[in-house]
């Protein structure tokens, strides 16, 4: 059943509720304003407030002191660039750090477009072909419609591991069945607890010094 992401309201707004609903047919749809009528049920409401906390709770609980890793530099510095106005707005919209979809897309693809793993995932953050259709993307190499569903995924994800952010990352890297079937703990493989401390690593380096400094 192909699944669709609607588009935010006024995906512009850094402070706004994010609603996610299901229709009858199984369509999702994330927006920052309720939607009204039978046909949509209400999966999760999360306050803007709320999001902000938990935010700021997952930069304290993974921040331990750390190698920070290097900014990325020449070809990988250059390709970011083109995609810091969609990663900010995509972070907007379904309620999460610039910061972590940067670190995510860095790890999973380096800003490459048209990276395609060995396993058959695609594009910047990497989506499987069913994890793509899932979320109601038609083409893994369009950037625009990549990392929208990379990152509603990512936001369903922390929601279904209730916030905890090494979670959600094994998850998006092994799937959060695998999670769930070892307990809800990061499963015992050496490549997806080798990617959530690349991650994590990389998004400790996303953080501006002050909050750094502040976590240490």
């Amino acid at each position: 059943m192909m699944v669709c992401i609607a588009t935010m309201a006024s995906a512009g707004v850094v402070e706004a509720d994010v609603y996610k609903y299901v229709d009858s047919a199984g369509n999702v749809y994330f927006t920052d304003t309720p939607l009204k009528g039978s046909r949509y049920r209400l999966e999760w409401h999360r306050e803007s407030k709320k999001l902000m906390r938990e935010s700021q709770q997952n930069r304290q609980a993974v921040f331990s002191p750390r190698q920070r890793a290097a900014p990325p530099s020449g070809s990988v510095s250059k390709r970011r660039a083109n995609y810091e106005y969609l990663i900010s707005a995509n972070a907007r919209r379904y309620g999460l750090s610039p910061g972590l979809l940067h670190a995510v897309i860095r790890a999973e693809s380096a800003y490459n477009p048209e990276a395609v793993s060995s396993a058959g995932a695609q594009g910047l953050m990497q989506l499987m072909p069913d994890t793509a259709a899932r979320y109601g993307v038609s083409d893994s190499f369009n950037p625009v419609e990549n990392v929208r569903g990379g990152a509603a995924y990512l936001r369903d994800l922390l929601d279904m591991f209730d916030q905890d952010l090494r979670l959600a990352l094994a998850g998006y890297n092994a799937g959060e069945g695998a999670v769930m079937k070892h307990g809800r703990q990061i499963p015992p493989y050496a490549e997806t607890q080798t990617y959530v401390r690349k991650v994590l690593d990389y998004y400790w380096a996303e953080q501006p010094a002050r909050i750094a400094m502040s976590v240490r």
